[in-house]
């Protein structure tokens, strides 16, 4: 294992292409879905073993659902197979998103508080069904109670600051991911589609982060 001087904290992951990789394979684009799942195992292990504290996996906004019925069941069902495959493994598992919609998976109910599992060796969080306006809207100030801090009051708040995003597929835009979270976040680019994923994509990045100049506005 490749060793670094310094590592991020809490690492975003963006896995988007699969509905490319599904087209380029010959395939319909909702069967790309389930060939996104042993990344996200893959990347895990990774960041269990470099000591990564933190990790969160964009599954599915709520735009998302403005696609085809048989790509929105098929991702929705890729997020809820991988959280309950995760719940097997050593992980403090969280899922955020907007639970009073019917295409928030029922399933995922029981993690929407987080749940230590096992040893507990890393934060793990999956956004299903999220959208940036409900996390900034899920909680109004209460005017009459001591002011809390916007970070206080979003959907999101057990998520901690992100250092590095990751985003596969070409894409350079954030997409609403955890916008408060995001806000010094620095951003690397894989070109290649997230089924495709390697262990020396997430090595790159890291490589690519020990040169950025970590301010933090100062």
């Amino acid at each position: 294992m490749q060793m670094f001087q310094r590592l991020p904290q809490h690492i975003g992951i963006i896995p988007d292409g699969n509905r490319r990789w599904a087209q380029s394979k010959g395939l319909q684009k909702e069967d790309g879905y389930s060939h996104g799942i042993k990344p996200g195992f893959e990347l895990y292990h990774q960041c269990v073993a470099l000591g990564i504290k933190e990790i969160t996996f964009y599954g599915f906004t709520q735009d998302n659902t403005k696609r085809p019925s048989e790509q929105t069941n098929a991702f929705r069902q890729a997020c809820v197979d991988s959280v309950l495959e995760l719940s097997k493994y050593d992980a403090n598992l969280l899922v955020v998103g907007n639970t009073n919609s019917s295409l928030f998976p029922e399933e995922l109910l029981p993690y929407t508080k987080r749940v230590t599992i096992g040893r507990g060796l890393i934060n793990v969080n999956f956004l299903v069904n999220y959208g940036w306006e409900w996390d900034l809207n899920h909680s109004a100030p209460n005017h009459s109670a001591k002011p809390e801090k916007l970070s206080q009051r979003i959907a999101s708040s057990d998520i901690a600051r992100i250092d590095l995003i990751i985003r596969w597929g070409d894409r350079r835009r954030l997409s609403g991911f955890l916008p408060i979270q995001s806000i010094y976040a620095d951003f690397y680019v894989v070109d290649k589609m997230w089924p495709d994923f390697s262990p020396n994509d997430l090595h790159q990045a890291l490589e690519w982060y020990q040169k950025q100049d970590i301010t933090l506005g100062g």
